[in-house]
């Protein structure tokens, strides 16, 4: 334990932890993507096919990362934040931090109409890395797609199981209870590996209270990852979501990038 409180984890540039992630999205207008990917000055296209480096600037330059404030940015050379890869039907954002997620979804659904593109899920790694780690080789090393979507299903079966006896119970008192104890065991139990998160878009559901759902599932699987790599155990993941609803609601200051 001692050796972990000597040696921090791995941090990107921009300070927040190194926890890879994927962003998927399906594309509808293949044509359409290139010319807006092109005309964007903070996407830049690679020599090597149908991919583009997202960088911090341009449309994006007034995003701000709240970890660091003392960060000397050079405008010469500006942070690459992330790439964006089309192949198919599909685009994948692939980015270092699930900060750089929050980020990316907003903007991006703000730059790409959904009738062209729309972001459909995300598979994300719940743990941080030591500086000295070997590091997984690419997202096919991190991803399995059988695994991601056995633990997705089983967590949607669950819930819609939970929410069938909450409907049969005979008081609301009854069903109270059921919902607490499911919330109870699921924030003991130990999150896996990886993970896919499923975004759902409505049209009587605002974006923003999307964006703000997606903020406080990825920060609570942070914030226990970060704890549980300097020993607290007992942190649990709804211990990571008061904290961050605390933090995002508390001051009334709703901004969840800052």
């Amino acid at each position: 334990m001692f050796d972990r409180l000597q040696k921090p984890f791995l941090t990107v540039e921009t300070g927040e932890a190194y926890q890879p992630l994927r962003l998927t999205y399906i594309l509808f207008q293949k044509d359409k993507i290139f010319e807006i990917l092109d005309k964007l000055e903070c996407t830049t296209k690679t020599p090597n096919g149908d991919t583009w480096s997202w960088f911090w600037k341009g449309e994006c330059d007034d995003v701000h990362f709240e970890s660091v404030d003392t960060f000397k940015r050079n405008q010469d050379h500006p942070v690459r934040l992330g790439t964006i890869t089309v192949k198919g039907d599909t685009i994948y954002i692939n980015l270092p931090s699930f900060k750089r997620a929050c980020l990316a979804v907003p903007f991006f659904h703000r730059m790409i109409d959904p009738l062209i593109a729309c972001v459909h899920h995300v598979d994300f790694i719940n743990k941080v890395f030591a500086i000295d780690e070997r590091l997984p080789h690419g997202f096919t090393e991190l991803f399995k797609e059988d695994e991601l979507d056995r633990i997705l299903h089983q967590r949607i079966s669950d819930y819609h199981l939970v929410q069938e006896q909450c409907e049969n119970a005979t008081t609301a008192e009854e069903a109270l209870l059921i919902l607490q104890e499911y919330t109870l065991t699921e924030a003991k139990k130990r999150l896996p590996y990886a993970e896919r998160y499923l975004f759902e878009f409505h049209d009587e559901v605002q974006s923003d209270i999307i964006f703000l759902s997606f903020y406080i599932f990825l920060r609570g699987r942070e914030l226990v990852a970060i704890k549980r790599w300097f020993g607290d155990t007992g942190y649990t993941l709804a211990d990571a979501v008061d904290e961050t609803v605390e933090q995002v609601f508390g001051g009334m200051d709703i901004d969840i990038i800052d």
